[in-house]
Order: C-alpha cells, then sequence, then structure tokens
C-alpha cells in the first residue's frame, strides 16, 4: 500500500466570544491507500472535525492536509469543492436522504451532472451490489433504518471517491443493521479496494477495521 492521506500537526480551534476551544490538539495521521481504518473515541473527543478536516470540509487553524500529494487547504475553494466531489463519499449517523425522493434517485442525484441516464445506470448497480434493487422505487420512509443506511452508501460511491469517510455509521441502527453495514464497509475495502476511514464511539465495530487508533480530548493517540 501507498501512502495517500497525511496530516501533520493539525490543530483546529473553534472562538465563541471569549470562549476558545481546541478541538483537534496537534494531530498527526498517515493513511495508507486500501487501508480500512478506525478512530475511536468518546463523543466531543474531536473526531467529527478531524474527518471534517481530511474530507476538506474544515480547514486546520495550524498544520497541513495532504491528499495525494496535494496540501488541500492551498486549493482554491471552488478546485477544493471539485475534488471533494470526485475524490470523497462521505457516510453520515443520520442519512440525510430527500424524502421526496426514492432510494434510486436519492443515489442518482449526487451524480446527475454526469448526466441523468449516467446517473441512473450508476445508481441502479450499486442498489444492486448492496443487495437493494428491489427497494429502488421505495421512499425513505418506507425503509428500515439499515436500508437507509445501505442507501446513503451507495449514494457515497456513486461518483467512485478514492476514499469513505464515515462519521458513527451505525450510530443510528440496531445491532443486525450494524452488523450488515459493517460487513460492507470490509466488502467495499476489500472488493473495490476503497480506503476507508471511520470514526466511532464503539470500540467493538472498530475491531472490524485493519488499524485502530484513539481520540482523547481532542488529541490522537495510537
Amino acid at each position: 500500500m501507498s501512502k495517500l492521506l497525511e496530516l501533520t500537526s493539525t490543530t483546529k480551534i473553534y472562538q465563541n466570544g471569549a470562549d476558545r476551544v481546541e478541538a483537534v490538539k496537534g494531530a498527526s495521521l498517515l493513511v495508507e491507500g486500501g487501508q480500512f481504518l478506525a478512530v475511536v473515541g468518546p463523543s466531543g473527543a474531536g473526531k467529527s472535525t478531524l474527518l471534517h478536516m481530511i474530507g476538506g470540509l474544515e480547514p486546520p487553524t495550524k498544520g497541513e492536509v495532504i491528499f495525494g500529494g496535494m496540501n488541500l487547504y492551498r486549493m482554491k475553494s471552488n478546485d477544493l469543492a471539485r475534488w471533494r466531489n470526485s475524490t470523497v463519499g462521505f457516510v453520515f449517523q443520520f442519512y440525510h436522504l430527500i424524502e421526496e425522493l426514492n432510494a434510486l434517485e436519492n443515489v442518482a442525484l449526487a451524480c446527475f451532472g454526469k448526466g441523468r441516464i449516467y446517473a441512473l445506470k450508476k445508481a441502479q448497480e450499486l442498489l444492486k451490489y448492496l443487495d437493494l434493487e428491489k427497494r429502488a422505487e421505495f421512499f425513505p420512509s418506507q425503509l428500515s433504518g439499515g436500508e437507509k443506511q445501505k442507501v446513503a452508501i451507495a449514494r457515497a460511491l456513486v461518483n467512485d471517491p478514492q476514499i469513505i469517510l464515515c462519521d458513527e455509521p451505525t450510530g443510528n441502527l440496531d445491532k443486525d443493521s450494524q452488523d450488515k453495514v459493517m460487513q460492507l464497509f470490509n466488502r467495499l475495502n476489500k472488493d473495490m479496494k476503497k480506503t476507508v476511514v471511520m470514526v466511532t464511539h464503539n470500540q467493538e465495530i472498530a475491531k472490524e477495521a485493519q488499524k485502530t487508533l484513539y481520540m482523547r480530548g481532542g488529541e490522537l493517540l495510537s
């Protein structure tokens, strides 16, 4: 495996009036292409902020985020947005599906810029891969929590990203659905060679990853 992503002494400070919150404190991280990495820590540890910096959503106050040799936060905002759309797939605890669209449309919407016919075909292929082809015309209200998360994962994959970033992806699911979603991430990692970085408070599901790091009080620990 080769180096895909590197964080060097990244710090994120939020200023709220007179209050100064150091959400991430000098975190350094190396992620190899094809790796499945979990970062475990309690709520408020800085995990989501770390993930947002990796994904081009949140510039660090100090330090650098290098992806594929590019310093993300030296890019122009439009270039960074294009990079994020083509390179990163995000999966969150809450599915953020559009209630007025069915499963197929929710997935396809993320790549309509490549043409409607292409987008719908790609979405159909992904739903079939995730064993959801029979739910393609179902609306979010008609899907179980596990099925909604699978639709969200298909949406994250539709632009064929290099890296999938998962923020508490099983936090809203029952045990059976948790297991199925984790099996799916392992399948994506092994079959599609996708790099996966997952943050979670759940040490049990983190065992599915190849490597686990811990985060406490904004500090990333080995």
